[in-house]
C-alpha cells in the first residue's frame, strides 16, 4: 500500500475506534420468557408485515445446523470461497501487473447454448482455464430454480446452466448480442447466482460470529480467533444498473422467483409496484397495441414505467427480502446511473459502493442512448476507500479490501443487444478481474442490400482516433455538404442521421450559418408539437433538409425508412 492509502486507512481505523460497533443484526439475542408485548396501530403497509417481522429477523441472527455444514463442506472448493475468501490465491502481484497492462492471453471456445466465446486470463497466468461443472448453488435457492426449469423448454434449460456454469466461476461476462428472447431467462440465472453470491456471503459472517461468541465464553482469556475476516467495508455486494424503473421491476421479479412464500416474505412490496410499475388507472399504449403497430424492440425498451432516475436498497435473511432498505444496511442495490449519481454528489461520497463485489449492467445499449457519462461516474466510484467508518469492524475486513485490491476481484456481467465502442472500451479497460473474461464470439452472416437503396461509403483521412470527430465534421462541411447542396436530386428530401448528439449540435449550428438553406430539426427534446410542424414543413417541401438525432429515433422513431449520412450504432 502506498503512503495515502495507509494515512486514510489509519484514519477510518482511529474514528472507528471511538465508535460503538453495529452489527446488531447478527449478534444472537436472548429472548425473555417473560418478554412484554406491544401493539402497534397497523399503518398503510401492514399488509407486507413491515413490524411483523422482528422477532424472525432476531431468528436470523443463528445460523441452522445444515447452513453450517453446508460452509464446512464446501470450503475448499466452493467458487466463492475460492475467489472471495479472506487469502484468494489468483490476487498475486504479477497477475495484477499483468491486467493493469491490460496483458491477455485470449482463446476461442464454444460453452453449450451461449455459442462461441472468446475468453481472456492474464497472461502471468500458470494457471490454465478450468471450466467446472459445479456452479456452486446452495440446495436451499436451487431447488425452486431446478422446479420451475421442469416447466421450461430444453434449449432454454441448457441456456441457463450454461450461463450459470460461465458466470459461477466469477469471471467477468459480456453477454451481446443479449436478444429479446433471452432475457428473461438470463435474468433468472443472474439473479440466483447473485443470491447464491449474498446467501455465502452472509452464513460466513454468521458462522464467525459463532465461532467468536462461542470463544468468548469458553476461553475469555484467550485471544479470539484471528481467521475471521470476512466482511468488506460496508455492506452492500451487489450492483445492479439498469435504465429504467420497468427493468428494474422485471429484475426484482426475476429475484423474487428464487424466494418463493412461504419460505421467504417481502416487505415493502405493495410499495415497490406502485413506484416501479404504472400509476393505477394508465394504459400502457405500448404493450396493448396491436402487434405489427410499434417494432418489437421499440415496445420491449419503452413499456412500463420509463423513469431514469431511481435507486433501491435490498436486503437479504434467511427468510424476509426488504425492499427499500438504506443502503449501508442492504446487500443490493438496484439503481439507474443517473439515480446513483444524483445520491453520491448528494451525499458527496460513494461508501456504499466501496465493497461493491458483483456488478450487473443491463441494456447497456440503452444506456448508450442516455448520458454515457453518468455510467462512466459510477464505475469510476467503485471499490474506493471510504471516506467514514459507518461502524466499520476493521478485525473483520478481509485484507484485500485494505490494500485496495477489491476491483481486481470483482464481477462484471454485461448484457447489450449489440456492441458499440463505448461498451467494449468497458469490457477492455475498467474491467480488472484476475479471474479473467469471457465475452460472446456472435459472428454475423452478410445480407443482401435490399434494391433500390444505395450505398455510398465516404472516406477520409484520420490518423488519430482522438482527431476523428474534427475530421468527420470538417470532411462533411468542406466536401460531402457542398457537393450535397449541387445536386439536383439531393439537395432537397433530404434526411440527415446524426448519431452523436455533440455532432448533432455541430452540424446544427453550421447550417445555421448557411444562406438559402431550408433545413427543420428532430432531436429527442423536441415536443410533439415541435415534431408535427417539422414533419409537416419537411414532407410539403417547405424545408429541404431534415435533421434527426439517432437518440431521437431511438426514444420516438416516427421513421420508417431512413437514408444515413454515416454509419450509426
Amino acid at each position: 500500500m502506498d503512503n495515502s492509502t495507509t494515512t486514510r486507512l489509519l484514519t477510518l481505523l482511529n474514528v472507528s475506534a471511538t465508535k460503538k460497533q453495529k452489527w446488531n443484526e447478527d449478534i444472537p439475542v436472548s429472548k425473555k420468557s417473560n418478554k412484554r408485548v406491544s401493539v402497534k396501530i397497523a399503518g398503510p403497509d401492514t399488509n407486507e408485515k413491515e413490524h411483523a417481522n422482528d422477532a424472525s429477523l432476531q431468528e436470523d441472527t443463528t445460523v441452522p445446523a445444515e447452513e453450517t455444514e453446508d460452509l464446512s463442506v464446501e470450503d475448499d472448493h466452493d467458487p466463492y470461497e475460492s475467489h472471495f475468501g479472506c487469502k484468494p490465491s489468483a490476487l498475486s502481484e504479477s497477475l495484477r501487473a499483468a491486467v493493469d497492462t491490460r496483458q491477455w492471453k485470449s482463446e476461442r471456445k464454444m460453452r453449450g447454448k451461449l455459442g462461441p466465446i472468446i475468453e481472456f486470463t492474464p497472461d502471468a497466468s500458470t494457471e490454465s482455464s478450468f471450466h467446472s461443472k459445479n456452479n456452486g448453488i446452495l440446495d436451499r435457492i436451487d431447488a425452486p430454480f431446478k422446479a420451475r426449469q421442469k416447466k421450461l423448454a430444453q434449449d432454454e434449460v441448457q441456456t441457463q446452466n450454461d450461463l450459470l456454469e460461465t458466470i459461477s466461476s466469477y469471471k467477468d461476462v459480456y453477454l451481446a448480442p443479449s436478444t429479446w428472447e433471452t432475457k428473461k431467462c438470463f435474468r433468472e440465472a443472474i439473479t440466483l447466482h447473485a443470491l447464491n453470491h449474498v446467501t455465502k456471503k452472509r452464513r460466513r459472517v454468521l458462522k464467525n460470529n459463532e465461532r467468536l461468541s462461542h470463544a468468548a465464553k469458553t476461553s475469555p482469556d484467550v485471544p479470539p480467533p484471528e481467521d475471521v475476516q470476512d466482511q468488506g467495508f460496508t455492506r452492500p455486494s451487489v450492483l445492479v444498473l439498469l435504465p429504467f424503473r420497468s427493468y428494474a421491476f422485471d429484475w426484482f421479479n426475476a429475484l423474487k422467483s428464487h424466494t418463493p412464500s412461504p419460505a421467504y416474505q417481502i416487505e415493502n412490496q405493495s410499495r415497490f409496484l406502485s413506484e416501479y410499475g404504472l400509476p393505477p388507472g394508465a394504459v400502457d399504449k405500448l404493450a396493448n397495441a396491436e402487434p405489427g403497430t410499434y417494432p418489437h424492440d421499440h415496445v420491449e425498451t419503452f413499456k412500463g414505467n420509463v423513469d431514469d432516475s431511481f435507486r433501491v436498497g435490498i436486503k437479504l435473511t434467511r427468510k424476509t427480502i426488504k425492499i427499500f432498505a438504506e443502503f449501508y444496511g442492504c446487500d443490493i442495490i438496484m439503481a439507474s446511473p443517473l439515480g446513483l449519481r444524483q445520491s453520491i454528489e448528494k451525499e458527496k461520497n460513494a461508501d456504499y459502493l466501496s465493497s461493491i463485489e458483483m456488478v450487473i449492467i443491463d441494456q447497456l445499449d440503452t444506456l448508450t442512448m442516455q448520458n454515457w457519462e453518468h455510467v462512466k461516474f459510477v464505475l469510476s466510484n467503485l471499490n474506493a476507500l471510504p471516506k467514514e467508518s459507518h461502524d466499520t469492524d476493521f478485525s473483520r475486513v478481509k485484507p484485500w479490501y485494505l490494500d485496495g485490491h477489491a476491483a481486481y476481484l470483482r464481477q462484471t456481467i454485461l448484457l447489450s443487444a449489440f456492441e458499440t465502442p463505448e461498451i467494449r472500451a468497458v469490457f477492455n479497460t475498467n474491467l480488472k478481474n484476475v479471474a479473467g473474461k469471457v465475452r460472446l464470439d456472435k459472428r454475423w452472416a452478410p445480407i443482401e442490400v435490399p434494391d433500390g437503396i444505395n450505398q455510398d461509403f465516404v472516406h477520409f483521412d484520420c490518423g488519430n482516433p482522438n482527431d476523428e470527430a474534427d475530421k468527420r465534421f470538417n470532411h462533411f462541411t468542406t466536401q460531402l455538404l457542398p457537393s450535397v447542396l449541387k445536386s439536383a436530386v439531393q439537395s432537397t428530401n433530404t434526411v440527415i442521421f446524426i448519431p452523436s448528439y455533440f455532432d448533432f449540435i455541430r452540424v446544427h449550428n453550421h447550417f445555421r450559418k448557411q444562406k438559402g438553406v431550408t433545413y427543420t430539426v428532430l432531436s429527442e427534446y423536441s415536443s410533439n408539437q415541435d415534431i408535427s410542424r417539422a414533419r409537416q414543413a419537411f414532407f410539403t417541401g417547405q424545408k429541404s433538409f431534415l435533421l434527426i438525432s439517432e437518440r431521437f429515433h431511438f426514444f420516438k422513431r416516427h421513421v420508417d425508412h431512413v437514408s444515413l449520412g454515416e454509419p450509426t450504432l
